[in-house]
């Protein structure tokens, strides 16, 4: 117990610190796009989305906890989260695997740099649907590839 009063207080002063390097670069790693831009985050965020009206793909959830944080009086770099599917998809890979439709809506992830950038990120539906390819068979690779260039295109757009 005398730990923790120690730590929290010696935190305390930290709390409305702004956070720079939170969780460091996105790093490319197996089965993700990681474009970095030129771009300020708003900006990077507000053509993504127009990137996804443009490809005719549904935003189906955005989070992130960056406002929530600077309400609380924390300054963290923006962060979020932005899931992207559409019902047709949905359909044929609820035919291919029910298990697999957990990772729906698929991510894309947008988060600001230290020096004022942005990096888009993303998981590919192909690396996504992976696991479930012995059971989804042809048609959950059909369903995935598909995506894979829907979502490269959707990057693409929004990273120029």
């Amino acid at each position: 117990m005398k730990r923790f009063l120690m730590a929290a207080l010696l935190a305390a002063p930290l709390l409305g610190a702004p956070l720079s390097g939170f969780a460091g670069d996105i790093a490319p790693r197996e089965g993700w796009v990681v474009k970095d831009t030129a771009k300020p985050y708003a900006t990077l965020l507000e053509d993504l989305r127009a990137a996804i009206r443009d490809n005719k793909m549904g935003l189906v959830t955005e989070a992130g906890p960056t406002e929530a944080a600077r309400k609380r009086g924390v300054e963290i770099p923006g962060n979020r989260v932005l899931g992207v599917y559409r019902n047709d998809f949905a359909v044929r890979a609820l035919e291919a695997t029910r298990a697999g439709m957990i990772e729906a809506p698929i991510r894309f992830y947008v988060t600001e740099n230290p020096d004022g950038t942005a990096t888009l990120s993303y998981k590919t539906p192909g690396f996504v649907f992976a696991p479930y390819a012995d059971e989804g068979g042809a048609a959950l690779a059909a369903v995935a590839s598909e995506l894979d260039a829907i979502f490269a295109a959707i990057a693409a757009q929004a990273v120029q």
